[in-house]
């Protein structure tokens, strides 16, 4: 609880520390949304990445990112992209995903379990540290930087370690806008197929929007459906790490606070898919929590983006971008079989 005697100027002097920083990376937010406005095939997430990216590494900004904006960019990062997480369950209604039927449900999981696996094995193949596969793999199988974000708390990753998995999801996600709606006609796939695969393939929510789109509607509420039953399976998987990093404490005598088991934004983003579920939600709150996402996810990818040195990246990130497109053309492979055997 903050005293009466010195709540005030902690206050002003913690939004001295963090004002600048946060205000940049809403600028930053309400640029990608505006992008995205005149150019709906850029999701403003991604462009949020790429401002960040861009602002660290030319000339005229790079200075404020690594002077007065970066306590509130690290701020962003970190805590603004667990109020992302959280509102995402707005997205969620259980209802459309079980009409998906029990055994696209089942192959939708099967997907994301064997993308999971393969991507962490291969993170080993190529010799990455075992933190950076786990993150990696978590990003790719389920929902993109949101994933990565929720993982990095239960496994207490510091901030700066998050940022090559998120750098990575961005790029892979960013190709697929391109690259998959080019393969529709040669892979025979229709509408229905060509949204089912996006779905179970494609990583974070706008990519899949953004990409699906080019095939129509029909394409499009496919593929969001099969994305957000994906999307789904980040509590259980984030929670089985929790409780596997709780006894990794316990083995070790850790004397130091366990991390918890599901993180506190992990259960709100649980409980506001719940709510979302029971249809009593006006439209107006469920676009504003969308809206509210948005803005906190940006912001928080904005902050990431502001730590990626490309120069840095292209010494040390080599191999696991490498990695990382292998793991591209796994998804795809075992997305692309799944949707044969929905729809045979």
């Amino acid at each position: 609880m903050v005293k009466h005697d010195g709540g005030g100027p902690a206050f002003a002097s913690t939004l001295r520390t963090l004002g600048p920083g946060l205000a940049a990376a809403f600028a930053a937010v309400a640029v990608s949304l505006l992008v995205h406005a005149l150019v709906p095939m850029l999701p403003a997430m991604t462009v949020a990445v790429v401002l960040g990216i861009a602002a660290v590494n030319l000339p005229g900004s790079s200075g404020w990112c690594q002077g007065p904006w970066r306590a509130g960019l690290n701020f962003a990062g970190k805590h603004l992209m667990r109020v992302g997480i959280v509102f995402l369950g707005l997205k969620l209604s259980l209802g459309d995903i079980m009409e998906l039927g029990w055994t696209s449900v089942a192959l939708v999981v099967a997907v994301v379990l064997l993308s999971f696996a393969g991507t962490y094995a291969l993170g080993k193949l190529f010799r990455l540290e075992s933190e950076t596969s786990l993150l990696i793999a978590t990003g790719f199988s389920i929902c993109g930087a949101s994933a990565i974000g929720a993982m990095a708390a239960v496994k207490g990753t510091k901030h700066e370690d998050t940022v090559l998995p998120v750098a990575l999801v961005t790029l892979c996600g960013t190709l697929a806008i391109g690259a998959l709606p080019l393969l529709m006609h040669p892979l025979g796939l229709s509408p229905l197929q060509f949204g089912q695969w996006v779905g179970a393939g494609v990583h974070d929510v706008g990519q899949v929007v953004a990409t699906a789109q080019t095939a129509g509607s029909v394409a499009l509420s496919a593929a969001v459906v099969i994305k957000l039953t994906r999307v789904v399976l980040l509590a259980p998987i984030v929670g089985v790490a929790g409780a596997m990093e709780r006894r990794r404490h316990k083995n070790l005598a850790s004397t130091g606070k366990f991390p918890p088991i599901i993180p506190l934004f992990v259960v709100g983003f649980l409980l506001l898919a719940a709510l979302r579920s029971t249809g009593w939600l006006p439209e107006l709150a469920i676009e504003g929590g969308a809206l509210a996402q948005d803005i906190a996810l940006g912001a928080a990818l904005f902050g990431l983006g502001s730590s990626v040195h490309v120069r840095e990246l292209l010494q040390t990130g080599l191999r696991a971008t490498i990695m990382a497109m292998c793991a591209w053309v796994l998804i795809a492979s075992l997305a692309l079989g799944a949707v044969h055997l929905m729809t045979p």
